[in-house]
């Protein structure tokens, strides 16, 4: 006990000082980042854009999809451009074209390579120079430069607009026309790429040869190749995280571990009785499989419009359902229906854990479900309808769709599930406050698990930190701890706890050993996860500081997963501990695969993109794609699933239950997944890699390579594994469905509310 208050203590010291050092990072972000000048002029002093326009135009690309139709400096989706690279590459070629006739009285590609030089080290030095005088809030540009900028803008003025002309290239894209049907804003938001563009190719003041995002996106025309802090950091990263990992080893070599106890003779969860709020949560895993089905049909069309653009095998669908609006459901759906599941398994496990049901505890239960159930299909069906309909940049932002990816529902949505979340933690804590009060060997993993929901509940607050006006710097600091310390970090901490808790009631696990060692395992977790956040902020307009921390800490994220495979082989063990466990054998070989997936997807392949150097070249590629399907489901989809089929495990009539589809279920998941992430998104990653290494990101990211015959096999060679991944949900749709349509016996009624339950 008391090396588990020591424990406790170094948490809550990691904690405190990781968090205080992230506040103070976010501090810097939002002092260096790129400034938004008051005004963009030429050197005959006429106005190309006010900072107002700049800022419309954030909310004017939000507003048409944001980061679901292509990205801003590397967040995004793949299919259409990185729109600060693109507008930086045409730019520059734009001005060499300027240039060239301005000097010369021919074209570029007619002079000779003297010439060229010379015109291409003009080039440079007009984009890098840093021209913004903070006194006035003025930025001057030269003729030469004002006369390409006008010619980029009215090439994206049309493009968001509805020329003819620029048809194939939105089909390309896979975007509708006339994304932005006003003028005004088609004119604000050609200004914001600009502005977007010139902070990644301008030199910081007082840095020469760094620009504001760190010389991201790699642009040969405009001399912007990676930094020598870029390689220092990645190569430092490397060594840390090898010397980290060697340490590990041998801290777990010369700590063996204590041997599991002998397993009881019968299932000790057999005789738990389901109390009326136990009870209630079997409707949250139906909407579970109903929003996984929807999820998967939206990833699949979504995926098609990468080769069609507007089309789903020739049938229009794009009018009605646009690439926008699609994956963003894709993408929304998924941390929904993980976060549900969760969540229903903390209000399930509450009961009988504690053994009481406080009063009201089903009308809270069923107030909270339908409550969430009103928020998924509210925000869905406004943030549809406001993509369809060109509702406007306020609507978008409050009740629409915000365009900012795995956070995209308006901010009355946001304030509304905020406020859902921490009813949930109140469901939850006086649920469990009997257990947390009586001392026993389980109450630390209780109290984690408490905590956990607590921080889930309270952090998902970080996304009510951005407006509509905020820089777009600081909202991709603040969505980030949405997206990486609430989903990747807290969850996890809640669901690794209630795993080891469920496992401690199955008497498979000693509860006085788990303790310790779930301790110990968000001690190692929290301390690369927290400043390893800061990974994702490499290029967003952030000083150099951010590659640093950022690369050191996301090293030391990879540590644990390293170890990972040694606590899946100890779960395969427990799965054949007793024949009773045979009960329980698919959701343990869930978090089987869980571990498996750590280890690949988020340990593999998350460190493949990670490291600076590495990031450099592959942010916003398709591998980033990969790592993220193999980590967001095989880890966190793999856990929510396990954890259901344990709720229904014990909510369901024991003849009812049938292993006949969930062993295809299993397997075809799993080989699915890995179908799709490795015969196509690494192939198709590992090309744009080398498109973006040899020419730019502009490249990587264009037509040429994203429709090129290369990258469209990939896609149509997606199609076997998402079949196979398609027939496994099946399987799962259908498991649950039959034991829904299956009355309870009469041996199953729960007890009265407030009547103790059969404690395991």
């Amino acid at each position: 006990m008391h090396a588990t208050r020591k424990l406790w203590g170094w948490l809550a010291v990691i904690c405190v000082l990781s968090f205080a050092t992230l506040l103070m990072v976010g501090r810097e972000i939002y002092l260096k980042a790129p400034p938004i000048p008051a005004s963009i002029v030429d050197t005959g002093g006429h106005t190309l854009y006010t900072g107002d326009q700049v800022r419309l135009g954030q909310q004017a690309w939000l507003s048409a999809g944001g980061q679901q139709l292509g990205t801003v400096w590397g967040h995004g989706s793949y299919v259409a451009p990185d729109w600060s690279a693109d507008w930086l590459h045409r730019e520059a070629l734009a001005l060499q074209e300027g240039l060239a006739q301005r000097d010369h009285h021919t074209a570029y590609a007619q002079l000779d390579a003297g010439a060229r030089a010379r015109i291409d080290a003009l080039v440079r030095g007009e984009l890098r120079h840093n021209t913004y005088d903070a006194a006035s809030g003025a930025l001057t540009i030269g003729a030469e430069r004002a006369r390409a900028v006008q010619e980029v803008a009215a090439h994206y003025a049309s493009l968001f607009g509805t020329d003819p002309k620029l048809d194939k290239l939105r089909e390309q894209y896979a975007m509708n026309a006339g994304s932005l049907p006003e003028a005004d804003q088609r004119a604000a938001l050609t200004g914001f790429f600009f502005w977007s563009a010139w902070a990644a190719a301008t030199d910081r003041p007082g840095e020469p040869g760094l620009s504001y995002t760190s010389n991201w996106p790699h642009e040969p025309l405009v001399g912007n190749t990676p930094s020598a802090g870029t390689g220092i950091w990645s190569i430092a990263s490397v060594i840390l995280m090898i010397g980290a990992i060697a340490a590990m080893i041998l801290f777990h070599s010369a700590h063996k571990e204590e041997d599991d106890p002998a397993p009881p003779k019968a299932d000790p969860l057999f005789s738990l009785k389901a109390t009326p709020s136990m009870k209630a949560t079997k409707k949250y895993f139906m909407v579970v499989v109903a929003l996984i089905l929807a999820q998967v049909g939206m990833g699949v069309i979504t995926a098609h419009y990468s080769v069609e653009g507007h089309s789903f095998f020739g049938f229009p669908l794009a009018d009605v359902l646009p690439y926008t609006v699609s994956r963003t459901v894709h993408t929304q759906f998924a941390v929904l229906w993980i976060a549900t599941a969760w969540l229903a398994t903390g209000l399930y496990i509450a009961p009988a854990i504690s053994g009481r049901e406080p009063k009201f505890q089903k009308l809270g239960t069923d107030v909270l479900f339908y409550a969430l159930l009103f928020i998924v299909a509210g925000s869905t069906l406004t943030g549809w309808l406001g993509t369809l309909q060109h509702r406007g940049v306020d609507f978008s932002f409050w009740l629409g769709n915000q365009g900012l990816e795995f956070t995209s529902m308006g901010r009355i949505w946001q304030y509304l599930l905020f406020a859902g979340l921490l009813f949930w933690a109140f469901l939850l804590g006086r649920g469990l406050w009997p257990a947390l009060k009586k001392p026993s060997e389980s109450r630390g993993l209780i109290a984690m698990v408490f905590l956990a929901a607590l921080c889930i509940g309270g952090f998902y607050a970080s996304s009510l930190a951005w407006g509509q006006h905020t820089h777009y710097a600081m909202i991709e600091y603040w969505r980030w701890w949405l997206v990486h310390l609430w989903v990747e970090g807290f969850f996890e901490v809640f669901a690794t706890a209630v795993i080891a808790l469920l496992f401690s009631r199955l008497g498979l696990i000693r509860a006085a050993t788990a303790n310790s060692a779930i301790v110990l395992e968000t001690i190692v977790f929290l301390f690369g996860g927290i400043l390893g956040t800061l990974h994702h902020l490499y290029w967003t307009g952030t000083p150099t500081s951010v590659i640093a921390i950022g690369g050191m800490f996301s090293a030391l994220e990879v540590v644990p997963l390293s170890m990972i495979g040694v606590e899946a082989y100890r779960n395969y063990q427990r799965s054949k501990a007793a024949p009773w466990v045979k009960s329980y054998k698919w959701a343990i070989l869930c978090f089987i695969a869980v571990g498996f997936w750590n280890m690949v997807g988020a340990g593999l392949l998350g460190f493949a993109i990670n490291t600076p150097i590495a990031l450099y070249y592959m942010q916003g590629l398709n591998m980033t794609a990969a790592h993220g399907h193999a980590a967001l489901f095989g880890v966190y989809g793999m856990l929510g699933i396990g954890l259901m089929l344990f709720c229904l495990r014990g909510l369901s009539e024991r003849l009812a239950w049938s292993d006949a589809l969930l062993k295809p279920m299993f397997w075809l998941l799993n080989i699915g997944l890995a179908m799709m992430v490795f015969m196509a998104l690494v192939p198709a990653g590992i090309y744009q890699a080398a498109a973006s290494i040899s020419k730019g990101m502009w490249y990587a990211r264009s037509p040429e390579v994203i429709h090129s015959a290369f990258m469209e096999n990939m896609v149509w060679l997606r199609v076997p594994g998402d079949i196979v991944f398609s027939v496994g949900v099946l399987c799962l749709a259908l498991f649950v469905l039959r034991l829904a349509r299956r009355k309870p016996a009469l041996a199953e009624v729960a007890v009265a509310s407030g009547a103790p339950t059969t404690k395991a």
